[in-house]
């Protein structure tokens, strides 16, 4: 697996690919759920942990957005656009200032929860496919510089 973290233009959105169908089909509506509680977890230790809600109850809300942004982008069912409407995420994050530093930040905190996957038995592809989900997708929002 390549986890290599992918660095672009401030800016630029390039074209992103969405995970392959299999990765939820083997990780699960509650394994996403689980990886998504687990990086939040990270994040509240991290060097971006200002970035993200500190009450408790907020952020156990982030956490079910961001699960079921997930789920719902790895094919699953639409629960955020019931919950919350259309993704439309640049602008949902236009008000945090994200650099190409919290940005790395946040990437490298699944690095650890993904390989965890792996030793579970998910597979390589579906795990490549999520992370390169992630990579690019993740340049989206990079808003300051």
């Amino acid at each position: 697996m390549n986890f290599d973290i992918a660095y672009g233009e401030f800016g630029v959105r390039p074209p992103v690919t969405k995970p392959i169908p299999e990765f939820l089909i083997e990780v699960g509506e509650a394994g996403i759920r689980k990886l998504i509680d687990e990086h939040y977890e990270a994040i509240k230790t991290s060097e971006i942990a200002h970035l993200f809600p500190m009450d408790p109850q907020d952020l156990e809300k982030a956490k079910k957005h961001a699960a079921d942004f997930f789920i719902q982008i790895c094919g699953g069912p639409d629960y955020f656009n019931q919950s919350r409407g259309a993704p439309q995420m640049v602008g949902r994050h236009a008000r945090f200032r994200i650099d190409a530093k919290a940005r790395e930040v946040w990437l490298s905190l699944y690095i650890p929860l993904l390989e965890k996957l792996k030793e579970e038995g998910v597979t390589e592809t579906s795990l490549q496919s999520f992370w390169n989900y992630l990579n690019v997708f993740s340049l989206w929002m990079v808003n300051t510089q």
